[in-house]
């Protein structure tokens, strides 16, 4: 895992709406993600995406978030053109996440896998690897930690790309970049009013946090 990058990278996930979009790419946001996952409270359908992403898919990266999903429905949000990386967060087997020659990240549920390292190390066409907390009942966006200490003592010798999620927020931002030196960083509830209602003050103040080092 490399430690010499000087920028975090920065993403903000489950967005619905344009003006929440369109602020976070302003305010210097390198990625944005829709989740394409009808059980999530943040989903939308493929129908939404050009009201949501707008022209943003040609200043940042657009990334559709997936969850074992079937490959029509991958297709048909690859469709509109918007999407330029996708996002798979359920088991998808490594031939899936590849049939769609697109840029991808892989997502570990940090404390699902029983070895986290050598499931990493079976994504290696993946662009980026991201580790977000283990619920049960939710497959993301559960505002919940996990031991940063452990899992980046586990990667550290991983030489990936390595995204950090799971109950990031304005007040522990600068302790996970310290814990993990990531590559990069991603967020949902912690900038949220509402369950896929963007906070304006809190978005912007993650992202200068990041930028800056918080």
């Amino acid at each position: 895992m490399s430690t010499t990058l000087q920028k975090t990278w920065i993403k903000i996930c489950c967005m619905t709406r344009h003006e929440d979009a369109s602020l976070a790419v302003r305010l210097g946001a390198d990625a944005i993600g829709l989740v394409f996952y009808p059980p999530s409270k943040r989903a939308v359908s493929p129908e939404q995406i050009d009201d949501i992403v707008g022209d943003l898919h040609n200043q940042a990266l657009v990334v559709g978030l997936f969850v074992n999903p079937d490959k029509e429905l991958v297709d048909s949000v690859i469709a509109s053109g918007k999407i330029n990386c996708l996002q798979f967060h359920g088991s998808e087997p490594v031939s899936f996440c590849e049939s769609f020659s697109m840029p991808y990240i892989k997502v570990f549920r940090v404390g699902e896998s029983e070895d986290l390292v050598a499931d990493i190390i079976r994504y290696a066409s993946a662009d980026y690897i991201l580790l977000d907390s283990f619920d049960s009942s939710e497959a993301g966006g559960t505002g919940q930690t996990f031991d940063w200490s452990a899992a980046a003592a586990s990667v550290s010798n991983l030489d990936i790309k390595l995204v950090i999620a799971g109950g990031l927020s304005c007040t522990n931002l600068a302790e996970a970049i310290d814990v993990f030196k990531p590559f990069g960083v991603d967020v949902c509830s912690g900038v949220e009013a509402r369950k896929g209602i963007k906070d304006r003050g809190k978005m912007r103040e993650f992202i200068e946090g990041a930028k800056h080092g918080v």
